[in-house]
């Protein structure tokens, strides 16, 4: 990291307030099922990312955008909690900020619905008025909650700032993610599916999955596994980091958890897979506690849970 930098992480992308309801099964097509209370919380992967760098002591911000509702304001001071600088933030008076609607199941699998809202107006001006922000950053992570060109201006922005790429391309596009996007990723962040999905490969195993995504123009790879930890792929070779038994309550933001985290210790220097290793340990805390940032532990408190 340069000394210049005024942030580790800086995170272009998606802000949502996160509406969940737990359920003792998923509904099937035309079925109505009860739930539990409806839960309001903070999410959204850009700003989940945020709020997780930022807790475990990351120094960090936010570029997003959100409503001038109550939503917005519950955002704005669930990052504020955090510890990251919302001072990039857009405040759209005009617009609706985003929201997810979420259905958990009693095994923590969750099923998610996300009307983008203000999110769909984060602009490729809004990237370059905040340039100064992504050349003051040491990593930036982006993921694809936000417009595709917003996305494209912010990598672009950071390749031209010698800025670090962490791409998180989730919700996975239909589409092959464009190579100029592919080009800058380092590395590209993907689970199971997104890896199948964007790879080509319809079977095959997570180092095949790495490899082809790494042709295709990757600089690096990580592929989270849930449970099993990950697999990264990087100039060194391959390397499985072992996942962390916990017992899971909520996976509802685990990946974003394990992406902050990761770009956090990339930001500090650490070799991929060392990153790698730590972020699995984030994710696996944050799927004990209900919700997404919520959940999300400080340094002292991811210690106490390892026994560290």
């Amino acid at each position: 990291m340069k000394e210049r930098h005024m942030y580790d992480v800086l995170v272009v992308g998606s802000a949502n307030a996160d509406l969940t309801v737990r359920v003792e099964r998923r509904p099937g097509a035309g079925e109505t099922v009860l739930g539990t209370d409806l839960m309001e919380s903070a999410g959204g992967k850009g700003a989940n990312q945020a709020a997780a760098a930022a807790r475990l002591g990351g120094r960090t911000a936010l570029l997003a955008r959100v409503g001038g509702d109550a939503f917005g304001e519950l955002l704005l001071s669930a990052q504020r909690d955090a510890g990251t600088d919302v001072a990039p933030v857009i405040v759209d008076e005009a617009a609706r900020t985003g929201t997810a609607m979420i259905i958990v199941s009693p095994d923590g699998d969750n099923s998610i619905v996300v009307s983008p809202g203000a999110n769909a107006a984060l602009t490729p001006a809004d990237v370059a008025a905040a340039a100064d922000v992504i050349a003051a950053s040491s990593v930036v992570s982006l993921q694809l909650e936000i417009p595709m060109e917003s996305v494209r201006a912010a990598a672009a922005a950071a390749e031209d700032a010698g800025t670090r790429v962490v791409l998180n391309p989730s919700p996975a596009p239909e589409a092959p993610l464009a190579p100029e996007l592919l080009a800058v990723a380092d590395p590209l962040v993907v689970n199971e599916h997104e890896a199948r999905q964007l790879s080509g490969l319809a079977d095959g195993k997570p180092g095949e999955w790495a490899h082809a995504l790494r042709d295709k123009g990757a600089r690096s790879v990580v592929v989270t596994l849930g449970g099993e930890g990950a697999l990264v792929l990087d100039a060194s070779g391959v390397t499985e980091v072992a996942g962390v038994r916990v017992k899971a309550v909520d996976t509802t933001g685990a990946g974003d958890a394990f992406t902050g985290a990761l770009a956090t210790r990339l930001a500090r220097g650490d070799a991929l897979p060392d990153a790698a290793r730590f972020a699995v340990r984030v994710g696996a805390a944050a799927v004990t506690k209900p919700g997404a940032q919520p959940s999300y532990p400080t340094a002292a408190e991811l210690d106490a849970l390892s026994g560290a």
